[in-house]
């Protein structure tokens, strides 16, 4: 009477792994290869030719994300265009760079922080989100603290959310940069799921280049998430802080 629960779940569990595998093969090799022709093109259209965007994940596997290189001598502006350009394509999902440059950079224009931005600091001054070893898959543990920061952040929709991923100096600074990366990427996932609007976050990874103050560059406190609020409207001056007549 026990078998046939346990053989239906089997049944499930080898068709789920089915999909998978149907939906990693050629079809998706095929995506990434189209996707991958039509940014080059539209990069070198725009004069933008330095800049490559690649289609695959750091495992191999073909994504919607690409990981943009090159163009390590544009300015601010110019990058925030490739990214964009890229960003625009019928197909993607959204793009980051290999160095880690911030896809959310608001240029020269000044942005507000926003309370939650504090809200969400208090959250992770004594706790953090928490990942499998070498892995960005998120420890069940740190799911608790991932629907706080959803409920701190709440409040502020219709910002700019950052979310950076952080690594200590262990292995190679690329790989740091791919793990730091795909751990931003999976708590934005996770936001997402939990009702924060997809259009209003920005996951960037920036390995160990930015270690905590005060701690030596290899300490594990430094594989961390920090996220950063802002408003979408720049600020303007005030009728006080603009120069009258002379």
């Amino acid at each position: 009477m026990t078998s046939r629960p346990a053989l239906t779940i089997a049944l499930g569990a080898a068709l789920v792994a089915a999909l998978g595998y149907a939906a990693s093969g050629p079809g998706a090799d095929a995506m990434g290869t189209r996707l991958s022709g039509q940014a080059d093109a539209a990069l070198k259209e725009a004069g933008l030719g330095m800049v490559s965007a690649q289609f695959t994940d750091r495992f191999g596997a073909p994504t919607r994300h690409p990981m943009l290189s090159g163009g390590e001598k544009l300015d601010e502006g110019r990058r925030a265009e490739a990214a964009r350009l890229v960003a625009s394509l019928p197909g993607v999902g959204g793009t980051s760079w290999e160095d880690g440059f911030a896809n959310a950079s608001a240029g020269a224009i000044e942005y507000e922080p926003l309370h939650c931005q504090e809200d969400v600091e208090g959250l992770l001054r004594t706790r953090s989100i928490r990942f499998e070893e070498a892995s960005a898959e998120l420890l069940p543990v740190s799911m608790i603290l991932i629907d706080e920061v959803a409920d701190a952040l709440r409040p502020c929709l219709g910002s700019i959310i950052a979310i950076t991923g952080h690594t200590d100096d262990t292995g190679t600074e690329p790989g740091n940069i791919a793990l730091s990366m795909d751990r931003a990427r999976a708590v934005r996932e996770a936001l997402v799921q939990r009702g924060i609007p997809r259009d209003g976050l920005r996951a960037q990874g920036v390995g160990s280049a930015e270690p905590v103050e005060g701690l030596a560059p290899n300490d594990p406190a430094n594989r961390r998430i920090e996220f950063s609020v802002v408003r979408i409207e720049p600020l303007k001056p005030t009728p006080v802080d603009t120069p009258g007549p002379r």
